[in-house]
């Protein structure tokens, strides 16, 4: 199965997918917050190109395991997303994942502006490697 992973923000937000195999996640691009309509045209149209199986959304927590604002903004975004979309929806609760991409971009040489262009996608490839590692039983489908 392929599958796409979204790593949700309000300003920007990262994409990869998975291989048709769903084993290897590769980056893919970054949609940047216009307009609403403007994003989820952006999102639908990168959907439909990748024709994935499954969609995977990193629902961030903190380390202790609770919600924050931006768990409650990506929830919100999960319910736009479901009403546009009729592919499954999984989600992976993820923390760090933007820190760590970019601390992964730094020791690949990258710098300053070079790693604001990719660090979401790259975080949307830690969340999709994540819930590519899963067993099936223990992947998280949104309803």
């Amino acid at each position: 199965m392929k599958y796409i992973a979204i790593d949700y923000g309000t300003k920007r937000t990262g994409l990869a997918a998975s291989d048709t195999g769903g084993n290897m996640a590769f980056p893919r691009m970054t949609l940047t917050m216009k307009t609403r309509e403007k994003f989820f045209t952006e999102l639908l149209a990168f959907i439909e190109k990748e024709t994935p199986d499954a969609i995977v959304v990193g629902l961030p927590m903190t380390l202790d395991g609770e919600e924050t604002l931006m768990s409650r903004q990506v929830r919100n975004f999960l319910a736009r997303l479901r009403r546009r979309c009729d592919l499954p929806i999984f989600i992976i609760t993820e923390a760090l994942s933007s820190f760590e991409a970019e601390l992964e971009l730094r020791d690949a040489g990258l710098k300053g502006h070079e790693i604001d262009k990719v660090v979401d996608q790259q975080a949307a490839v830690r969340i999709l490697e994540s819930f590519l590692h899963l067993s099936e039983e223990h992947r998280q489908r949104y309803d």
